[in-house]
């Protein structure tokens, strides 16, 4: 599937790749559908996408038909997963241990085709090798659940702590297992329908039903005994749920901001709660190659199965149509098998 630009997504035949000297070229057991897919198929992404036309999507994992001379890691025949990016190493954010600020982060894309090149730099910082047994729908996971990883340990999640995730997604569902799978009690928060109904049936946390609460905040509290949560995160990229997030947080408490809103957009603060109740308020942006592998551990061991997250099954050239569900929220995860 190659992006031609907004909303023109096309089914191509192209040539089959050639690994570049330290890099690798992935035959693709299993792609995922992506929230921010479907958000760069309407109106682009100057960062993850700066050239058209190019091969689209980015959480996937297969195995490798081509190994690039110098590559030692790895051989041909070997199950593997990789990330959609890779840092640097040298700049001043990797320099100080926060390689997903990286000032020169490179962008992988092609995870729905039959085969994807892996560059260099990728192959070398953020590709893994998949233990036998582990099937390819699951792996394709690791880049989401890096994703939510940073954002829970940004916020020091710990047993015993209450946390809402605001949005239903299945970034938001991510955020709300790696909560759970830290011993902490969540809160889900979504718009009543289908999906809320299928994370409802995961019968891993509280959900609770925006639509039918006029004050969310309000809600929250009063699920807590008028505390509020110790951690609230934003997993729609939302300003007003940005603004409700930050109500929603107890004393002390931390508030993430995982979605990412439009540029330029801005939010209203209570300062004074901000300073009195000495509220932490924190960016989570991408992942990092270190929980890039904790991801990928947590798949392999069992610890994480998010296998219900995957809704629908379809063929590569059906990716438009996969994509439309997930953006009429009738779909979680589509796997996308070549």
């Amino acid at each position: 599937m190659v992006f031609h630009g907004p909303e023109d997504l096309r089914y191509e035949e192209i040539p089959i790749p050639t690994p570049e000297p330290g890099g690798l070229v992935m035959k693709i057991e299993a792609a995922l559908t992506c929230g921010t897919d479907v958000k760069t198929l309407r109106r682009g992404h100057p960062v993850m996408i700066p050239r058209v036309p190019t091969v689209f999507g980015h959480e996937f994992a297969g195995t490798v038909s081509a190994v690039g001379s110098g590559v030692t890691r790895f051989r041909e025949g070997d199950r593997i997963v990789a990330a959609n990016s890779a840092p640097c190493g040298r700049c001043a954010s990797c320099a100080r241990g926060r390689p997903n600020l990286c000032e020169d982060l490179l962008f992988v894309n092609g995870a729905y085709g039959e085969y994807i090149a892996l560059p260099p730099r990728l192959v070398a910082a953020n590709t893994v090798p998949l233990a036998p047994g582990v099937p390819a729908a699951r792996a394709a996971f690791a880049e989401p659940l890096a994703c939510a990883l940073l954002a829970i340990e940004r916020a020091d999640v710990q047993s015993g702590q209450t946390v809402a995730v605001i949005g239903h997604g299945p970034l938001g569902c991510l955020l709300g297992m790696v909560a759970t799978a830290r011993h902490a009690q969540v809160i889900m928060l979504g718009r009543g329908g289908w999906r809320l109904e299928q994370v409802q049936g995961l019968a891993l946390w509280e959900c609770l039903d925006v639509a039918a609460s006029p004050d969310v905040a309000a809600e929250v509290r009063a699920r807590t005994q008028g505390r509020g949560v110790e951690v609230a995160i934003d997993a729609t990229g939302r300003p007003e749920v940005w603004e409700q997030a930050v109500d929603a947080v107890g004393r002390g408490g931390c508030v993430v901001f995982f979605g990412g809103c439009a540029p330029g957009t801005t939010v209203r603060l209570d300062t004074r709660r901000v300073h009195y109740e000495e509220l932490t308020l924190l960016g989570a942006f991408h992942h990092t190659p270190a929980t890039f592998q904790r991801a990928v551990t947590l798949l392999e061991s069992g610890a994480l199965v998010p296998d219900r997250l995957i809704t629908h099954r379809m063929t590569l050239g059906r990716v438009k149509e996969a994509l439309a569900l997930m953006a009429k929220s009738e779909a979680l995860k589509v796997l996308i098998e070549p």
